[in-house]
């Protein structure tokens, strides 16, 4: 099952919005047959694993990392492929969210007489699909915010100025979560300060997340280096705004902007309905790169699902800006618990990955 994980972690940047699977099939103790997952529309992780087994199938074991489909989508139900090859025995880390399987799988096996074990590795199995069980369960994406930050918490002078605050080796790790990510939002406050071009820059060749801007009162320049041409053929833009009192719409969509309009009372975006329009649209995964702004009205409506910190060993005083922009707390009661998930150091800065945890009151 280690060997299954592996290889579904093959597709870490490329399956969205399918989950990452991997399969391996074992007779008398060898590995006959072992596939992967790697984008949608192409063969799931069963179907390469049993070509490459054959009839050495029959009477094996066969470990794959989801439950086998068992409803048609781009590709036939992958249970109804392993039923066929006549295994012994599948053994699956965890069972499928998504409502078109659940259980299905497994009972269509077990009618066929084929033991099934559920639950080997299953944590392991859910962490590398985070973003689909998220979207499966809640009908949101799993949101992952990164924040570079110096030692005393700060992400920014108080002028805006913020490149660089972390060191190349920092900047190098947060392209490989850009790269896993279907989705790079940002607030308009950032975009105006830093004029970014929020891409994945590991290779030429690399699938591009849709990068999406928060922008109540439509401020975006036209001029904006996201919205350069030579990027937009293979990263989109989507403009999440709430009121168009300029009449810049038509300008923006000119330049090849989506424009998406989700008001809340207060003529802000609506972040929840913002989230779950990107769920429906099949996004698993979310990566913030805002400033406090942004960061700090997802984390007041409870939207963020893992902080990535990248600490630098920096000062910038109390003038600069903080991470997160939200009501005073008044008790140590109201304020947010994290637990930490894993700290390393990355060149000279240390990274910290921590989610919120529910206060017990």
């Amino acid at each position: 099952m280690n060997l299954a994980l592996r290889l579904a972690a093959q597709g870490l940047y490329t399956t969205q919005p399918n989950p990452r699977v991997g399969c391996v099939i074992v007779r008398d103790h060898q590995i006959v047959g072992q596939g992967a997952h790697l984008k949608a529309g192409e063969p799931h992780a069963e179907v390469f694993a049993l070509r490459q087994a054959g009839a050495l199938t029959e009477g094996a074991d066969v470990y794959v990392t989801l439950e086998p489909c068992s409803h048609f989508g781009k590709t036939p139900p992958c249970v109804q492929a392993v039923i066929a090859a006549k295994p012994k025995r599948v053994i699956i880390a965890m069972q499928d969210p998504n409502p078109l399987v659940a259980g299905r799988g497994v009972a269509a096996l077990r009618a066929q007489g084929i033991e099934v074990v559920v639950g080997l590795l299953e944590q392991e199995a859910a962490a590398l699909n985070a973003g689909f069980i998220s979207r499966m369960t809640r009908g949101l994406p799993y949101v992952r915010s990164k924040i570079a930050a110096s030692l005393d918490g700060r992400t920014a002078l108080s002028n805006g100025k913020s490149q660089w605050i972390t060191g190349a080796a920092a900047r190098q790790d947060v392209q490989h979560w850009r790269a896993q990510s279907c989705v790079i939002l940002t607030g308009i406050g950032t975009v105006l300060a830093d004029d970014p071009s929020m891409t994945v820059r590991l290779t030429a060749d690399m699938r591009q997340p849709v990068r999406v801007i928060v922008d109540s009162q439509l401020r975006l320049p036209v001029g904006s280096k996201i919205l350069e041409p030579s990027m937009l053929a293979n990263s989109p833009v989507v403009v999440a705004y709430a009121t168009d009192t300029q009449q810049r719409a038509a300008a923006l969509e000119a330049k090849g902007a989506e424009l998406v309009h989700i008001a809340n009372q207060t003529q802000q975006v609506d972040l929840p309905q913002l989230l779950q329009v990107l769920a429906q649209r099949g996004v698993n995964e979310v990566l913030v790169e805002a400033g406090q702004g942004l960061n700090g009205a997802l984390l007041h409506a409870g939207l963020i699902d893992e902080f990535i910190f990248y600490y630098a060993p920096k000062l910038m005083g109390s003038a600069a800006h903080g991470m997160f922009a939200m009501p005073e707390f008044t008790t140590m009661q109201q304020v947010p618990d994290l637990q930490v998930l894993d700290v390393r150091q990355v060149g000279t800065d240390i990274r910290v990955r921590a989610k919120p945890i529910a206060r017990a009151i």
